[in-house]
């Protein structure tokens, strides 16, 4: 059974206030932007929140703070934005899931993310660049770490850290790069992300040689490390955690750059 977590244990993020960064453009998308470092970069793929999201947003700004990075959060559902309180709630009968699926799916969407991660490198000229995803986000980064989109032998990113992904293949797991290290944060309950994918990615990355990281949190459920709702048990223990172990991994392969 869970135990509570006294509030001096919920230390390290930003539950309330105004986010620090800006709105602008990266490859025509827009686009939050935060932190100063000209060198390096993190790409910031949303969940269905979206980039508008307050506990999105904050948590860029502590990934720019604390790995001293860039972060770029662009909006990819083409300015749709579903109510916060429905998807929070879990009310996904009053929302058209699958017709936001087709308008945003995988075919619709992954040019304009490759378009994005590509300026970073190309047009800003960051030396190094990172992505990290959450649900939607998770088969993004999956696939911005594909062997395919290596050009003149430099990958579109460097590092990548996945929570909770959801519409994940074998073979976006089986296509990585070996050179490019994966962090995996997986809640022990989530559909989305299936035991069977788990045990997939884990025997995968391994064998093909990938460095990688992977992270079970015990507990907890599916969107815990956006959401970090005080009211489910563990949760935003969940979020500080997660959001922790991405620092620590984006540390130790952007910070040379």
């Amino acid at each position: 059974m869970s135990q509570p977590i006294h509030p001096c244990c919920i230390t390290g993020f930003t539950w309330s206030g105004t986010p620090t960064g800006h709105e602008s453009t990266l490859a025509q998308n827009k686009t939050y932007i935060t932190g100063t470092n000209k060198e390096v970069a993190i790409l910031f793929v949303a969940d269905l929140f979206g980039w508008t999201f307050p506990n999105v947003r904050l948590l860029a700004d502590h990934f720019a703070r604390e790995i001293d990075a860039t972060v770029f959060v662009p909006d990819y559902f083409g300015g749709e934005v579903i109510d916060f309180d429905l998807i929070a709630t879990e009310q996904f009968d009053k929302i058209d899931v699958k017709g936001f699926a087709a308008r945003n799916g995988r075919e619709q969407r992954e040019p304009e993310i490759f378009e994005t991660a590509r300026a970073l490198k190309k047009e800003l000229g960051f030396k190094k660049v990172g992505a990290v995803g959450y649900c939607y986000g998770g088969w993004a980064s999956f696939r911005l770490a594909a062997k395919e989109h290596a050009e003149n032998g430099e990958a579109l990113v460097d590092v990548i850290s996945i929570g909770h992904p959801s519409w994940l293949t074998k073979r976006d797991i089986d296509e990585i790069d070996a050179g490019i290290p994966v962090q995996i944060l997986a809640p022990e309950i989530d559909p989305a992300y299936s035991a069977e994918m788990k045990s997939y990615t884990f025997e995968t990355l391994q064998r093909n040689g990938v460095v990688f990281d992977y992270q079970h949190f015990p507990g907890v459920v599916h969107a815990c490390f956006i959401r970090g709702d005080e009211k489910k048990p563990g949760e935003r223990e969940a979020m500080v955690r997660g959001k922790n172990a991405a620092v620590q991994w984006f540390r130790g392969y952007l910070k040379d750059a």
